[in-house]
């Protein structure tokens, strides 16, 4: 029978054999940090841990479905799996997803309602714009911050555990002015919530901390879980890391797995301290570091490790790999952002040609418009591509539409919900929506309230037909796709009466249709896809096809856990890369280090790095305004040394038709100057 260690390396076997205490494992770019984590699992599961007393925390639910099937592979490798899966029944998700669950069923005990709705950031953003206007904010002499910055300010509160007072003075000091006024906003934002018994994303985590510090349902919880398990552990906020202390207060089962060179998420309140100070939490902490690439090539990981070596506070490892052949990384200097487009471009097409795939290779950036230039020539060139970083389908106005009518329809008391889908209607508008809104809170979420009311001239015959699609909806035992396509069928002509470019965003409609049928009911694809919502359709339709070619573009955030055999990192300019909006603290310029080095990392077999000596200056129209940039800090002379520079132009020759040889020239300096007398 085969062993479940048998393709582990030394680091790797380590680690899943580690017994019950708490353990951290510090896994490098491309070390095997996946397969260490499925290993484990499945290493508890066979030793004879109980898999549903098993909790697996990840940062997305198709890794963490992923891990569990792979884990059932080792299982049955092993020959100690038969029947279903037994990995099906560990607990496994997203913080946020699990939260849910948990909530669903033990949330009674902290007074959450049973049929609680979830807003995603766009209805929470609605939301809190809704209270920013009713409490007469949006009306001054001065620039109130609008409903995104608001959201940001609130939600990162919430997730570092830090005041008000000091989150505007470290992260938002232009908005210090507007304190007492963000108080009464934010105040005015959870009341609101309550009484229409919606979670934000935030909430789950609060109320699974809340939940934990129950007398009665804590206990239950502490003592469902025999082992923890999770991923990605430099990327948590704050208040994950205060839920996993209560969930393991002594550490016992606790395996977290993380890099703390790749934590990158500083905006969204994640802090790269909860990695470091893991072993001030955990005095019995064993740490062990997996150190073997299986990514990249040495020279390209001999050039990151002198990167990730200018951090000032961090894990020591040096990444290494058995692939000792292939090309130093390039670091290329540009005359300026046109030639830099060119570069990337003819480098792209010859990599083309000697068989590495458009989409084996990728362009990666720190700011979304850094591309600008590039996606207009490969537009012009006809050269395929797909941009990754940009709005996802859920957040697509149609798509939101239509979970609008399946959010109203579970809890009638979202009112974010009725505000978007209300005004659809012809002759509906923000005023009668919020007081149809009112009219079914009162009578406690029953839609025939509506039947009573008049509408407009300009609906009169599309309301019976809304209420009674409500109504049907909210009662509805059938299949959650025979429901979407209700919802379809009468939302199709608002769609057209409502947007452009109706023939693919009904296409959308009927993808979403189809999605429907995989879940088994409203309430957990409701969910399900606000808590881990799709990039694009393509992320639900599978992988692309393999006559499916383009060339990948992402900012470097989007890119993190992904691979190409070909990377590109372009505008590697100081400025650009740190950019000059995060280097106002130590902490802020080693997170812009560890974010280069996560762009660098993603690199298979070739890495371009490209720095254009000219910035032309657009702002009203092409000119000859320009200033010099930089090469990034980050790449020193000690650093660069390990790269293979280089520049897009050769400098003149002295066969180019000049020959500067003693006694050719036909004019002397002397005559030169005489000529210039002649002027006065």
């Amino acid at each position: 029978m085969p062993s479940i260690l048998d393709h582990l390396n030394p680091q790797q076997r380590e680690a899943v054999t580690h017994g019950r205490g708490p353990l951290l494992v510090v896994a490098g770019a491309g070390t095997g940090k996946t397969a260490t984590l499925v290993h484990r699992v499945a290493w508890l599961i066979a030793e004879g841990t109980e898999p549903a007393r098993i909790l697996l925390l990840t940062f997305t639910r198709r890794a963490a479905a992923e891990m569990l099937r792979r884990a059932d592979g080792v299982l049955r490798e092993m020959e100690t799996a038969t029947g279903r899966p037994r990995s099906s029944r560990v607990v496994s998700g997203t913080f946020h997803a699990v939260a849910t669950r948990l909530l669903r069923r033990y949330g009674k005990a902290i007074g959450l309602p049973e049929g609680f709705s979830i807003h995603d950031r766009t209805d929470s953003e609605d939301l809190m714009n809704v209270l920013r206007t009713s409490l007469d904010l949006a009306k001054t002499d001065r620039r109130f911050p609008k409903k995104g910055t608001c959201m940001n300010i609130y939600s990162r509160c919430v997730n570092s555990r830090a005041k008000l007072e000091e989150m505007l003075a470290q992260h938002y000091p232009w908005c210090k002015q507007w304190e007492a006024e963000l108080k009464k906003l934010f105040d005015a934002y959870v009341d609101r919530k309550e009484a229409q018994a919606v979670l934000d994303y935030d909430d789950l985590l609060v109320f699974w901390h809340a939940l934990l510090d129950d007398p009665t349902a804590g206990r239950r919880l502490g003592e469902q879980f025999d082992c923890v398990l999770v991923d990605e552990y430099q990327d948590t906020n704050r208040l994950q890391a205060e839920i996993l202390y209560r969930l393991c207060p002594d550490g016992q089962g606790l395996t977290v797995v993380g890099d703390d060179a790749q934590s990158i998420y500083s905006f969204r309140a994640a802090t790269v301290r909860n990695i470091l100070e893991l072993p001030e939490r955990y005095p019995d902490l064993s740490v062990l570091t997996l150190e073997q690439n299986y990514r990249s090539t040495q020279p390209i990981l001999q050039a990151t490790n002198r990167v990730i070596g200018l951090a000032q506070e961090r894990y020591r490892k040096e990444l290494w790999s058995d692939r000792s052949e292939g090309e130093r990384p390039a670091m290329v200097t540009c005359e300026d952002e046109d030639d830099q487009t060119e570069y990337v471009i003819r480098r792209v097409l010859e990599h083309r040609e000697s068989g590495v795939d458009l989409r084996r290779q990728a362009v990666l950036f720190r700011a979304s418009h850094h591309s600008m230039t590039l996606e207009a020539e490969l537009s012009r060139r006809n050269i395929p591509f797909h941009k990754y970083g940009g709005l996802k389908f859920v957040e697509t106005a149609h798509i939101k539409d239509l979970m609008a009518f399946l959010r109203l329809a579970e809890n009638p008391l979202d009112q974010v919900a009725g505000a978007r889908l209300l005004p659809l209607l012809p002759g509906i508008g923000p005023g009668r929506a919020r007081s149809l809104m009112e009219r079914l809170h009162a009578s406690g979420g029953d839609f025939s309230v509506w039947r009573k009311w008049k509408p407009p001239e300009a609906c009169h015959k599309r309301w019976p037909a809304m209420v009674e699609l409500l109504a049907g909806l909210a009662k509805s035992k059938a299949a959650l796709a025979d429901q979407v396509h209700q919802v379809r069928t009468f939302y199709t002509p608002l769609l057209e009466e409502n947007y452009d470019n109706a023939k693919p965003r009904a296409r959308d409609l009927e993808q979403l249709e189809q999605i429907a049928a995989r879940y088994r009911d409203r309430r957990t694809m409701l969910a399900e896809i606000t808590l881990d919502p799709p990039s694009s359709t393509q992320d639900l339709a599978g992988p692309p096809r393999k006559d499916d070619d383009f060339l990948v573009l992402s900012t470097i955030h989007s890119a993190k856990g992904l691979e190409w055999d070909a990377v590109y990192v372009i505008h590697a300019a100081d400025g650009n890369i740190p950019s000059d909006m995060a280097t106002d603290s130590p902490e802020q310029i080693e997170e812009e280090l560890r974010l280069f080095y996560v762009a660098l990392t993603r690199a298979k077999n070739w890495l371009y790095v490209t720095c254009p000596l000219r910035y032309y200056h657009h702002s009203f129209g092409r000119s000859d305004i320009h200033s010099y940039a930089q090469p990034t800090r980050f790449l020193p002379q000690d650093v660069a040394e390990r790269f293979f520079n280089r520049t897009t132009t050769d400098v003149p020759r002295e066969e180019d038709g000049l020959d500067p040889s003693p006694g050719s020239a036909r004019l002397s300096s002397r005559d030169i100057r005489r000529q210039t007398k002649r002027l006065w």
